[in-house]
Formats: C-alpha cells, structure tokens, sequence
C-alpha cells in the first residue's frame, strides 16, 4: 500500500495505523515518487495527499488512469486539507474511490481504506455491481455504499436507486421512472415519486458530499455529478 504526503509525520502515523491492521507500507513524499514506486510494484491502493511540492495529487491520479487498462486500476483514496467542494467534486471525477479530509482520524481512515479494497477485490464470479462516482450498488448483496460507508434503504428505496444508477447521466422523466419502479405511470402517483427520492437524497447525500440525484425541471430526474449536467 502506498501511502503519498509531504508531511512526514502524516505519512508516519498512516504507515503505523495500516501497518498494526497488517498492511505493507511504502511511504513517499512527492507526486513524481509516487508514479515512480506505482511503475515499480504495484500497490493495492493509494492513500494520496492532494497538495504536493510537484506534480499535485490529481495530475498524479489523472496520468494513473490514462495509463491504466482494464483490471489494472489502482484504488485511490485522498487524504487532503482540500476540503471544498469543488475539490471533492475534481477527485470523483478523477474516478478515485474515497476523498477524506485533514484533520481525520486514522481509525476511520482504515475502516474507509478496508471498504475500498472489499469494494474493488471482493467481487468473485457471479457478483454484480454498479458503480459511478463513489456510489456503489452490490446486485448481489443488495448493498449500497456511498463514499465507503453502507447506506440501508428500503426495498422501493433500493429498487429507485438501482434504476437511477443503471442509467447514470442519462435523464430519466417521471413516467419511465414510475413504471419501472411502481409498474405504473397516471400523474396522480407524482408525488409518490418525490416523496421517494427525497428519501433517497437525504440518505445518499452527507454533509460534505456532492449531490448526486439532479431534477431535470419539467422532464424527470437524472444520477449525476452537478457539473456534468
């Protein structure tokens, strides 16, 4: 596991929190460094500070996933005092799986740094899943996590979100969400609607997370980062 920050005593207290939790660690203070020691063993996951004295975090995330192929990606978790959301929304779109900000705290980091791996090395033959930004559906499980934590949702709950999310970007109008998700379209079960993704929103979307449900005035509704719409 490779763990990316300037700070030494960051890096330090990381190293010590994964390693007494049984993970190697290798530890390195620049972006070059960390491009470097990815080419030369590939870690199982990157913890990686924003604010480097090079190449920043998100060059060092954005040159890793153009270099990527298919079943070579590196889970990234960021570990950054860039806490805004237009910084969160740049590493989501970077495709990095977790953005947590300093101060943290090293307990919490290791249970995120566990759900990345269970979320990228956990799926055997037979397993399914949906995934955009941080979202993850398990079609399996029937599990739901959003930035590393599990969300629970009701059954018509799950069923919104699952249809929302096997058609991210795409703008959904109330009558295709109605009848896929009630098996019924007449306007008088809008509200129905509303009310259910209302709930869904309260419960996908924290404090510091960037909204990922967007209505579409007069059309529907749409799963997508704002600044993609």
């Amino acid at each position: 596991m490779l763990i990316v920050d300037d700070e030494e005593h960051i890096t330090e207290l990381v190293s010590m929190g994964l390693g007494y939790n049984g993970f190697e660690t290798e530890r390195v203070a620049s972006g070059r460094a960390a491009l470097d020691a990815v080419d030369r063993a590939r870690p199982d996951l990157i913890v990686l500070d924003v604010m480097l004295p090079d190449l920043d975090g998100f060059e060092v995330a954005r040159r890793l996933r153009q270099t990527e192929g298919a079943g070579t990606r590196v889970p990234i978790i960021f570990l950054t005092a860039r806490d805004s959301t237009p910084d969160k929304v740049e590493g989501l779109r970077l495709g990095t799986d977790d953005y947590v900000t300093k101060p943290f705290s090293i307990e919490e980091l290791i249970e995120r740094v566990k759900a990345v791996l269970r979320r990228s090395n956990g799926v055997g033959p037979g397993e399914r899943r949906l995934s955009y930004a941080d979202l993850v559906l398990d079609e399996d499980t029937r599990e739901v996590w959003r930035a590393g934590r599990l969300i629970e949702l009701t059954p018509t709950e799950y069923k919104l979100c699952h249809y929302l999310l096997a058609n991210a970007r795409r703008v959904l109008t109330r009558d295709q969400i109605l009848e896929h998700v009630w098996n019924y379209t007449f306007a008088a079960n809008a509200s129905v609607l509303e009310t259910y993704v209302s709930y869904l929103r309260q419960k996908l979307d924290g404090v510091d997370d960037p909204p990922l449900i967007q209505t579409v005035r007069g059309v529907g509704y749409t799963l997508r980062l704002k600044s993609e719409s």
